[in-house]
């Protein structure tokens, strides 16, 4: 899109001064009649947005949705009164511009990188006006900008090492063991013949046995198993920049002569 077309997007929208005060609605833009160039917009101001103030397009700038320009409040306020129709004549040119000028100086108009402020008029219109003064040489001089990559360190994120405890069931099998009752016969012979006949001949008798049974038990302790920590590494890879750059034509004026070639 190109600069004319980025004013023109702006119709509508906001416009405010150098301090960031709010000046009004952005009503019309104004070009020059040899260069095209953006020169001027209107600003709706006034009670109810009534009165269209002229305010100069050299050194503006994108303010977010809104456009800043490089005057004040009151200069555009106190501008001279000039017919917002759909030309400008020279004369009212000049009187706006020799308004301005007095305000801010040729300088303003000559050079705006001061403040690294982003021209959205270009560098024709109000410019091409003073470098054809009397105080001028007969040179110019074009200028085209560079693009300069570099990087910057910038956090990306945070990783936090963090433990957690989970559970889990573990089964493995121990072998237990237990008592049983069996009956044990033995015959009578001379080695127990004594202990046999010890007791009555016909009785009633009892025996009592204790069985025993071993029963799995469990128990638990808490062993280091391993060491974890976070640790960074360093991978470069390549980024691919665009930018769009301006810079500066020259026009060859032998063609604008009569009977140059085309």
């Amino acid at each position: 899109m190109t600069i004319t077309q980025d004013l023109k997007n702006m119709k509508g929208r906001t416009a405010v001064d150098a301090d960031g005060a709010n000046l009004g609605k952005i009503g019309e833009v104004y070009l020059d009649d040899r260069t095209s160039q953006p020169l001027w917009v209107t600003i709706s101001t006034g009670t109810f947005g009534t009165k269209e103030s002229f305010a100069p397009l050299y050194g503006s700038r994108a303010y977010g949705d809104d456009l800043q320009l490089a005057v004040t409040k009151d200069m555009v306020k106190g501008a001279p009164g000039v017919d917002a129709d759909s030309h400008l004549g020279e004369s009212e040119n000049d009187a706006l511009y020799e308004y301005y000028a007095g305000y801010l100086g040729d300088s303003q108009y000559q050079d705006d990188s001061a403040d690294g402020r982003e021209d959205l008029a270009g560098h024709d219109g109000l410019q091409r006006r003073v470098l054809s003064g009397p105080a001028t040489d007969d040179a110019m001089t074009r200028s085209e900008e560079r693009l300069h990559v570099g990087t910057e360190n910038a956090e990306t994120g945070r990783v936090r090492l963090r433990k957690h405890v989970v559970t889990e069931n573990v089964t493995q099998t121990v072998p237990v063991s237990h008592e049983e009752v069996r009956l044990e016969r033995e015959p009578i012979t001379d080695a127990n013949r004594g202990q046999a006949m010890s007791g009555g001949d016909i009785t009633e008798e009892e025996h009592e046995v204790t069985l025993h049974a071993e029963r799995p038990v469990t128990s638990k302790d808490t062993v280091p198993v391993e060491r974890v920590r976070l640790g960074k590494e360093t991978v470069t890879e390549d980024h691919e920049i665009s930018e769009t750059l301006r810079k500066e034509q020259i026009d060859d004026p032998a063609t604008d002569l009569p009977g140059a070639s085309q």
